[in-house]
């Protein structure tokens, strides 16, 4: 038995799934805004959550979005051709994950996000180099910016797989416990 679901009645799907996006939007912009060690927050990991628990997966993608956003009016923005950049690779787990049902499958949620790690990392710091004048241009700026960056990678897989245990770790705990204490099909009277 697991958590009761809205599935067979898609009139109470969509608030079901506008709760779900607003509470790890929520998460997100949170965790963001409090003290933390850079990159360490739950943004790739709950994009990736809402692919997999979402009725309606096309709204995954709002999830880092609107953490983004929200944090982002919060905390201070930056430029917007980096910022255009970070968005679109923390916005990555819950689309591909809602494209693929084989990515939101258990055994696929840590190399998941290991990969939104990794693919944040080159990907950013690419845009970082190109956009900003940090760098010098050239392969060997590139490889300072890359080499630079590395104390950012080792923080957001870490953060990366912390949250995802947290996400995918609760949901799991949730239903066990619901599990054990719903009343057997036996008991159940009309």
């Amino acid at each position: 038995m697991s958590i009761p679901s809205f599935s067979a009645d898609r009139t109470r799907a969509l608030p079901f799934d506008l709760l779900i996006v607003a509470s790890l939007a929520c998460l997100d912009v949170i965790a963001r805004i409090m003290p933390h060690a850079p990159n360490f927050t739950p943004v790739a990991a709950s994009a990736l959550f809402a692919a997999a628990v979402l009725h309606r997966r096309v709204l995954a993608p709002l999830v880092p979005i609107l953490g983004l956003v929200i944090g982002d009016r919060l905390g201070g923005g930056y430029d917007t051709k980096i910022m255009v950049v970070v968005y679109t690779a923390l916005a990555w787990p819950a689309c591909a994950a809602a494209l693929s049902r084989a990515l939101r499958a258990p055994p696929m949620i840590a190399p998941v996000l290991a990969s939104s790690s990794l693919l944040f990392f080159l990907t950013t710091n690419f845009a970082v180099w190109a956009f900003s004048a940090l760098y010098a241009p050239g392969i060997a700026g590139l490889g300072k910016c890359y080499i630079a960056a590395l104390p950012f990678l080792r923080n957001m897989l870490e953060g990366d797989l912390f949250w995802g245990v947290v996400l995918f770790g609760g949901l799991w705990l949730a239903r066990r416990l619901y599990a054990s204490t719903a009343p057997a099909p036996d008991a159940v009277r009309a």
